[in-house]
């Protein structure tokens, strides 16, 4: 039952700015170092996911969680129902939503990540995707999908196990803005209990691996 399934997203990609702001096809690579953390994201031929595709991997999190805290025994693949995964995250389930998940799932396979940050105590030092894989086990007449198959990557699911993982507020997916959804993260991710966290605009601005100039980004925010 998809309401009793709490959003969960995992810490490293909320710390760190993994996925595009970008409403438009994003193809630029880009390296962010904090500490003795790098990331490097690279784009596939369709361009960096993007904070709006991040709702796929966040179901694949939470339903595992929910899972794991039901004693269950999980694994990397996760099979699930297209039209849940559209209403869980408030999009629409007509075939716009159905064409926008599609385009999810191969921009999360073809986004690829190299970095030394540590998940659940395993460190990858090779280049690996968000996703492993993704397939669609039956699809309508229409071409609508009705079950997918996700294969999360060991650094997620690394993550998971070791539950390096925090609850979102259910209406995150109400959040439309890319800008509004990344500050959510990034305040749940450093906040947490403590009522205020404070961080320059040039660093927020480096965190939410926004594009703009530094006025446009303050008339942003």
């Amino acid at each position: 039952d998809i309401s009793d399934v709490v959003p969960k997203d995992d810490m490293a990609s909320m710390e760190h700015p993994v996925f595009s702001l970008s409403t438009k096809p994003d193809n630029r690579t880009r390296r962010y170092e904090h500490n003795d953390s790098v990331i490097e994201i690279i784009p596939s031929g369709k361009g960096l996911a993007t904070i709006h595709d991040k709702d796929v991997l966040i179901y694949c999190i939470s339903q595992i969680m929910a899972a794991i805290n039901k004693g269950q025994k999980v694994s990397k693949i996760v099979r699930l129902k297209a039209f849940d995964l559209l209403k869980a995250t408030n999009r629409p389930s007509d075939g716009r939503g159905y064409s926008g998940l599609r385009s999810a799932l191969a921009r999360l396979q073809g986004t690829q990540i190299e970095t030394n940050i540590v998940t659940g105590d395993v460190e990858q030092l090779d280049i690996f995707s968000i996703i492993d894989r993704a397939r669609i086990v039956r699809e309508t007449r229409d071409g609508r999908m009705q079950e997918i198959e996700v294969q999360l990557s060991d650094w997620v699911f690394n993550a998971i196990q070791a539950h390096e993982v925090l609850t979102l507020h259910r209406n995150y997916f109400r959040l439309r803005k890319p800008l509004e959804r990344r500050i959510y993260e990034i305040a749940r991710k450093h906040c947490g209990s403590k009522k205020e966290w404070k961080i320059s605009l040039s660093a927020l601005q480096d965190k939410c691996g926004s594009a703009s100039t530094s006025r446009e980004f303050k008339r942003l925010v």
